[in-house]
């Protein structure tokens, strides 16, 4: 639970400084999504209940400190969907797949998410037309977040209380 809870607060501090960056690219909703690298870390070193716990905790804890609740449910939504697409790219197409790749699943059905959320609140599917821009960044801070997580995994896996919580990931522990 403690290497959790710090998880998650890596995440809120990245996600708020995130918010800090000015983005030159003028596009609305594109974000580099730093907070993501803990979502992928957590889900190859503890596995997918812990990931779960994770995103939903930073999303719910970001959104109070100065989120709404459309950007709770576009979070929430993106990031959810996100999870299950990479567990599954992950677990079906371990040997075919990098991190990196599974990352970038990962941003484009984040963004996915997002675009379903926007379409159900304005009642039109018109919105998806934004996919296409959408999915071109995405794939490009996919392929960025993949190589920090996979730089970041290679490294705390090094460190010997990690590989024993790692061993738990299979356990009903988490």
């Amino acid at each position: 639970m403690i290497f959790i809870s710090l998880i998650v607060a890596q995440a809120l501090v990245l996600h708020v400084l995130e918010g800090m960056i000015p983005l030159p690219i003028g596009i609305p909703g594109a974000k580099l999504g730093l907070a993501n690298v803990f979502s992928i870390i957590t889900l190859y070193v503890l596995g997918f209940k812990s990931t779960f716990l994770v995103v939903v905790m930073r999303v719910a804890l970001s959104t109070m400190f100065g989120g709404t609740l459309s950007s709770f449910l576009f979070s929430l939504s993106g990031g959810l969907l996100s999870l299950f697409v990479m567990t599954i790219v992950k677990n079906l197409l371990k040997d075919k797949v990098s991190i990196i790749g599974i990352s970038g699943a990962g941003a484009v059905s984040h963004n996915i998410g997002q675009l379903l959320v926007a379409s159900a609140i304005v009642r039109n599917l018109s919105v998806m037309l934004y996919l296409p821009v959408l999915t071109f960044i995405g794939i490009g801070t996919g392929i960025f977040i993949g190589i920090a997580s996979n730089y970041i995994i290679g490294h705390m896996l090094k460190i010997t209380a990690v590989k024993k919580i790692s061993i738990l990931k299979n356990e009903e522990i988490f």
